[in-house]
């Protein structure tokens, strides 16, 4: 099982390796680590991980976080280790060669890039939703009044039939965090009232073994990370993109009827 866990540690020489050995010790083989943030002495870090079946995530999760100065900020499953560079650039190509499927091209690709689950492209109605004067001004219309909902357009094989969706209005690339802690980066193309969704943490990780001796309830309970800024500068540059190289085509993006999707208050996390 390919884990991916993003910790938070001083920025000084051996920290790094402290929780490379830390991992090892757990039986953890790294596979990947990607450097998301270097500031003020600290440092955001994402290791991918082969884990062992049967092997206690929470008891890692308690090592690490013994470590001095260091946090365990998320771990989730991951699909593939994600990949950089050049990969958004072939991603766009791909995109600019077949740009009718180039939804469909993009929500399959996205998840892969970011260490997600699933991807997905709404199509929301300018009156989906209102300022209310509530902490955040939002509110997801009710059905009962009669007003259009978001639709999915496009959506990756591994999306749920009816996804739970966030609030993503106002429209602005942003980390979310649903009820039920899945994790959402939304990223409007700026055109036709279509955004692009993409979401983490809502598949459940393997069973814990049987404790022998810990008492297993004080352990850590696995959560997946919010997406860090640069995840969401990310998708917002791939959307940007994206919309660029398909032009006018969006303009003929319409939702089926059928897929209807279960809108929810989301927290916002950025």
């Amino acid at each position: 099982m390919l884990l991916r866990i993003r910790v938070a540690l001083p920025d000084r020489p051996g920290s790094l390796g402290q929780v490379a050995r830390t991992l090892g010790v757990a039986g953890a083989d790294i596979v990947q680590v990607v450097v998301l943030e270097r500031a003020a002495g600290r440092a955001v870090d994402d290791f991918t991980v082969v884990w062992p079946s049967g092997a206690s995530v929470r008891r890692l999760l308690a090592g690490l976080g013994a470590m001095p100065g260091v946090r365990v900020d998320g771990v989730w499953q991951a699909i593939g280790a994600p990949v950089h560079g050049g990969n958004d650039a072939e991603l766009l190509a791909q995109i600019a060669v077949n740009p009718i499927d180039g939804l469909g091209t993009l929500v399959d690709a996205v998840p892969t890039l970011l260490a997600a689950e699933w991807a997905a492209v709404l199509v929301v109605p300018a009156d989906w939703a209102v300022r209310n004067g509530s902490a955040d001004g939002l509110t997801a219309l009710s059905a009962s009044i009669g007003r259009a909902e978001p639709a999915v357009a496009h959506a990756s094989w591994r999306a749920p039939q009816a996804p739970r969706l966030p609030e993503v209005t106002p429209l602005r690339a942003r980390a979310l965090t649903g009820p039920d802690g899945t994790r959402y980066a939304v990223a409007p193309f700026g055109r036709a009232g279509l955004v692009l969704v993409v979401a983490r943490g809502g598949a459940e990780l393997p069973p814990e073994p049987e404790p022998a001796f810990t008492n297993v309830e004080a352990l850590p309970t696995p959560t997946a990370a919010a997406f860090h800024a640069t995840e969401v500068d990310r998708i917002a540059q791939l959307v940007r993109a994206a919309a660029l190289v398909l032009g006018d085509q969006l303009d003929l993006v319409t939702a089926p009827p059928v897929a209807k999707a279960r809108v929810e208050g989301i927290s916002s996390t950025s």
